[in-house]
C-alpha cells in the first residue's frame, strides 16, 4: 500500500507541486534570487551579533542535514531507479525549490517563539498554527501541525537516522570489513552524547564537519573529471538524453508525469536538499538574525551547493565510471565509492569511506536536533525529549543493520506528506513573504 502511495500519489503529486509551485512563487517576488544576486551575498557576508547561534552557525547545522548520504546514496538510487535523466530532474526541482525553502525559513524566523532560556524555536509546527489562526480555525491548525510534527519524528529516525548510518556502516563494511553492528554499537552513544547537548552543541559539531568535509569531497570530485576530462561532454549528454525518456510509461503527458526520471530524481532531489518539505526552517529559525529575509538567503545557497554543485558532481563521477559500477545497482554506497576508486585508485576507497562518515554521521545528529523540535512542540515535559533521544540513539545500531528500501519507503511516504502540508501552507502565506521580501529590497 505504501509503495502504491509513493509511486502513485506522491511520486505523481509531489514532483507537479514542488515544481509549479517553485515557478509560482518566483513569479510573485520577481525572481529576486537572479535580479539581486549581490545585494543577497553582501547580506550573507554581515558580520552576525555576538550572542546565541549566527546566522552562518545555523547554516552550517542546515547543511549538516542536507549534505547528508542523500548526496551519495541518493544520486546513485536516483540513477539506478530512474536512469541518467534522474539528474536533470533534480536539478529541476532544486531551481524550482530555492524559492520555496527561502520563503519557508523566511516564515520560520518570523513566527519563531523564545523559550525561557532566551533561545529561539521554531518551524513549519509554528507557522501553521498562525495561518490557521489568521482565518480564524486555530484547532485545525494545531491537528495539522501536530501531524506535521508527527511525520517529521519520523522521517528523523527513517532518512534522517537509519538510511545515513546504514550508508555509514556498509561503507565501512565494504571497504574496511568492519562488522556494520559494531559500527552502530560505536556510533550510538556518540549519537546521544553529543544530542544532548541541544542545538548550541548540535551547530558546534557541524559548524567543523560541514566545511572539512565540503571541501574535501568537491576536491576529489574535481580530480576525477579533470582525469577523465574526456568523458565529460559525453556524461552530461547522457543526462538530458534520458529526461525524458519514457521508462515503463505509455508517453505523452501521463508519460511525463509517472516516468521514473522525472520521480525518482524529483523524490531523491527533494530528500537531498529538503527544499520546501519543511524541515531546514527548524534549523534556521534558532539564529540570532533580526531580519528573515537574510536569512531565507542562506536557503538558496544550501540548494545551490546541495543540488547543483554536489549532487551533480557526485552524478557525473558516476556515470562516467557506470558500465564498471553498475553491478552495484542494489548497494547504492558502494556503486559511487567504486565510482571514485575506478578513476583515483583503491586510496580512494578509504577516503571516500571517511567522507561518507562524516557525511552520515553529520546528518544524523542534525536530524537529532529535527526530531527533538518536534517532540518539545508535542510536549515541554523533559522526559519525553530524553525518550526520543534514548530511541533515536537505539535506531542508530538497528540502521546499522536494517535492510535500506523499506526504510526508503517509509521516508518517502513520510517527506512526501510533510512536503504537501508544508507548500500548501507556504503558498497560503504568500503575501506575507512578499510583503517581508518587498521591503527588504526596498
Amino acid at each position: 500500500m505504501t509503495e502504491f502511495i509513493n509511486t502513485y500519489i506522491l511520486g505523481m503529486g509531489v514532483p507537479i507541486l514542488l515544481i509549479f509551485s517553485g515557478i509560482f512563487y518566483g513569479i510573485e517576488t520577481k525572481f529576486f534570487y537572479i535580479r539581486h544576486p549581490m545585494v543577497m551575498i553582501r547580506a550573507m557576508l554581515k558580520k552576525p551579533d555576538k550572542d546565541g547561534i549566527s546566522p552562518a552557525r545555523a547554516v552550517t547545522l542546515a547543511l549538516a542535514g542536507t549534505l547528508g548520504v542523500g548526496n551519495i546514496v541518493g544520486v546513485s538510487s536516483a540513477i539506478f531507479l530512474g536512469g541518467f535523466g534522474a539528474i536533470f530532474w533534480m536539478w529541476i526541482s532544486a531551481l524550482a525549490a530555492m524559492v520555496l525553502k527561502y520563503a519557508e525559513i523566511v516564515l520560520a524566523v518570523n513566527h519563531r517563539r523564545i523559550g525561557k532560556d532566551g533561545s529561539y524555536h521554531g518551524g513549519a509546527m509554528y507557522y501553521i498554527i498562525d495561518c490557521f489562526s489568521n482565518v480564524r480555525v486555530r484547532r485545525i491548525g494545531y491537528a495539522v501541525a501536530g501531524i506535521f510534527a508527527i511525520l517529521c519524528i519520523i522521517d528523523s529516525i527513517t532518512m534522517g537516522c537509519v538510511i545515513q548510518i546504514n550508508a555509514v556502516s556498509r561503507a565501512f563494511l565494504g571497504v574496511f570489513d568492519i562488522p556494520v553492528v559494531l559500527t552502530g554499537i560505536i556510533l550510538a552513544p556518540l549519537t546521544a552524547v553529543i544530542i544532548s547537548g541541544g542545538a548550541k552543541g548540535i551547530s558546534s559539531v557541524t559548524e567543523k564537519l560541514v566545511p572539512i568535509m565540503t571541501v574535501g569531497y568537491i576536491v576529489m570530485s574535481i580530480a576525477v573529471m579533470v582525469i577523465r576530462r574526456d568523458a565529460l561532454g559525453d556524461a552530461v549528454g547522457q543526462i538530458f538524453a534520458g529526461a525524458f525518456s519514457p521508462k515503463s510509461t505509455v508517453g505523452g503527458v501521463v508519460g511525463f508525469v509517472m516516468s521514473r526520471s522525472l520521480r525518482y530524481g524529483t523524490m531523491r532531489g527533494l530528500v537531498s536538499n529538503e527544499a520546501g518539505c519543511g524541515t531546514a526552517p527548524i534549523a534556521h529559525a534558532a539564529s540570532n538574525t533580526r531580519n528573515p529575509a537574510e536569512q531565507g538567503f542562506w536557503g538558496i545557497f544550501e540548494v545551490f551547493v546541495d543540488t547543483i554543485v554536489l549532487c551533480t558532481m557526485t552524478a557525473i563521477v558516476i556515470i562516467i565510471s557506470y558500465d564498471s559500477v553498475k553491478i552495484y545497482g542494489n548497494d547504492s554506497i558502494m556503486m559511487t565509492i567504486r565510482a571514485y576508486s575506478a578513476v583515483l585508485g583503491d586510496w580512494a576507497e578509504y577516503f571516500m569511506c571517511i567522507a561518507v562518515m562524516l557525511f552520515g554521521f553529520a546528518t544524523v545528529i542534525c536530524w537529532a536536533h529535527y526530531g527533538s523540535e518536534c517532540v518539545r512542540y508535542l510536549t515541554r515535559r523533559k522526559m519525553f525529549k530524553w525518550i526520543y533521544v534514548a530511541v533515536y540513539s537505539g535506531f542508530v545500531v538497528v540502521g546499522a543493520v536494517a535492510a535500506p528500501d523499506s526504510v526508503w519507503t517509509a521516508a518517502d511516504l513520510a517527506i512526501g506528506a510533510m512536503t504537501i502540508i508544508n507548500i500548501s501552507v507556504i503558498l497560503r502565506m504568500r503575501p506575507e513573504v512578499k510583503r517581508i521580501t518587498s521591503n527588504y529590497f526596498s
